[in-house]
């Protein structure tokens, strides 16, 4: 993948690594918006990161810590919406040319907004409850779960067009996204 390279941790404490990967998430942004990188491979190192490491959070993570108490089921619900309100503008992004600059520096900046919207409530709501609510042995479950998953859908490759368009219209079917905005296959 070009210069840009994912980490691929096997385990850990799932709050280190899901605040490492928003890191990521957010250094892969920056080389998005820089004229003189390798946008393309910046845009499919974000892309496969981002749809692994939110599949894996939805299925390894979110269900866990709210069985335990720690996460209300709201706090999970708008993090899946969140998710699929990113992956609505990644679609986007992935749609548009690289070399249309301004389209693609609009499409950036959408994902930009949410995502770090979502980077920021999660840490705050998710991340900091879990780190306090949430012993360490269990923390250290949940690492080894969400990066066993996350690094599958890395390695059959997660985030292709079509792949984010299923994921999207999963979204829309399971009323993540208002149907009202959805826009043609």
């Amino acid at each position: 993948m070009s210069q840009y390279t994912i980490p691929r941790p096997d385990g850990g404490d799932i709050v280190d690594l899901i605040t490492e990967d928003h890191r990521l998430l957010e250094d892969l942004m920056r080389a998005l918006r820089d004229e003189t990188a390798d946008r393309a491979a910046a845009r499919s190192a974000f892309a496969e990161v981002l749809v692994a490491h939110s599949t894996a959070e939805e299925e390894a993570v979110y269900p866990r810590l709210r069985k335990k108490d720690v996460i209300e089921e709201d706090e999970e619900d708008e993090g899946e919406e969140e998710h699929a309100a990113t992956n609505e503008c990644l679609l986007e992004l992935l749609r548009t040319d690289v070399s249309a600059t301004k389209d693609f520096e609009d499409a950036i900046e959408k994902v930009a907004q949410i995502l770090n919207h979502h980077i920021n409530e999660e840490e705050i709501t998710i991340l900091n409850p879990a780190n306090t609510d949430t012993p360490q042995d269990v923390r250290e479950q949940l690492g080894a779960a969400w990066t066993a998953r996350r690094n599958e859908l890395l390695g059959q490759g997660c985030a292709s067009v079509e792949q984010v368009q299923g994921l999207v219209t999963r979204a829309y079917d399971d009323g993540l996204l208002p149907n009202d905005d959805q826009p043609e296959g």
